[in-house]
């Protein structure tokens, strides 16, 4: 062996011994996370999700990335089947919501809305304050989950109405096997490239545990088509969807995105060429309680066909333009 090949081979191995830590089968160690005030633990960094939205409303064409929202507002069809005087969106964004709202109201007048910019993760609103409180889209990113339900459902007024849809369970499982597989081969183990998501088995669980009653929870799978993966990826950075994790890894190498890209193609890929991503997405619904509604389970029941299930589709598909 010449020198300039152990030269070589001796830094390869001082670079692995400086590298990330493997656990078994191959996983990397992840760094020291840490409990919030109210005990729950943080996954998500929550001030480069601020970061990733800041950059998302700059953008001149983020009308673009929306498609995913305009699926999701069929949640807003609730709010036509009754009288709401005051409601919260939470993680509003671009007023999503209150536009398509407006789109749906058959008086030609607009809901008058007021932007409060504060963390989902602590409302700064009194007890009994809303009729109903909506999120869509938006609570996938909070750390204590629990702790959000319960503040939801203490700004309620009695008998208001929490309505949420949030990714959730398998979302982008195609992508999350794609770079595992991709890494694992060419450097030895992976890291998660991918934010964990909330399984719809717990959900039925966590609003109960925060207090709400007469609970709704269904489930949806919306699956978009693109050119590729690097396609996929660059619409999640579009939607400000990027992940934030706290074990996350900010850099892989180039070869192993290609490596990825063309596993994902092979394992994914349709006769045409696109590449499926695959969003599924959490639906549900529960009431603070109040005396009255054990006389409205018949109104909730048809309530429920009408919103979640009326015009359901098992797999939407929406054909992607790209390069």
């Amino acid at each position: 062996m010449s020198s300039s090949v152990t030269v070589r081979v001796l830094r390869r191995l001082q670079g692995l011994r400086a590298g990330p830590v493997r656990g078994p089968a191959g996983l990397r160690a992840e760094p020291g996370r840490f409990l919030s005030s109210g005990g729950a633990m943080n996954v998500f960094n929550r001030d480069m999700k601020k970061r990733q939205k800041q950059r998302v409303a700059a953008l001149k064409d983020g009308h673009q990335y929306d498609y995913l929202r305009d699926e999701v507002r069929r949640i807003t069809a609730f709010c036509l089947l009754r009288t709401f005087p005051l409601a919260l969106d939470i993680g509003g964004g671009k007023s999503h919501i209150a536009e398509h709202l407006n789109k749906k109201r058959c008086r030609q007048t607009e809901v008058p809305t007021r932007c409060v910019v504060v963390d989902e993760e602590f409302l700064p609103f009194k007890e009994n304050t809303f009729d109903l409180v909506l999120s869509s889209l938006s609570l996938h990113w909070i750390n204590d989950l629990p702790g959000v339900l319960r503040q939801i459902q203490q700004v309620l007024k009695p008998d208001g109405v929490f309505i949420g849809a949030m990714v959730g369970g398998d979302t982008l499982y195609e992508l999350r096997c794609s770079l595992q597989l991709a890494e694992s081969e060419r450097e030895g183990g992976f890291s998660a490239h991918v934010s964990p998501f909330t399984a719809v088995t717990d959900l039925g669980n966590l609003l109960g545990g925060a207090g709400f009653s007469l609970l709704t929870v269904d489930v949806d799978e919306v699956q978009v088509h693109y050119p590729g993966m690097m396609e996929v990826m660059t619409d999640l950075q579009g939607m400000g969807e990027s992940n934030c994790a706290w074990n996350r890894r900010s850099l892989l190498h180039r070869d192993t995105m290609l490596a990825a890209a063309a596993v994902y193609r092979e394992m994914y890929g349709n006769q045409d060429g696109s590449v499926p991503a695959t969003f599924e997405i959490l639906y549900m619904i529960g009431w603070k309680p109040h005396e009255s509604q054990v006389r409205r389970t018949v109104f909730l029941t048809e309530l429920t066909k009408i919103t979640l299930k009326g015009e359901r589709k098992s797999r939407k598909k929406r054909e992607k333009k790209g390069n």
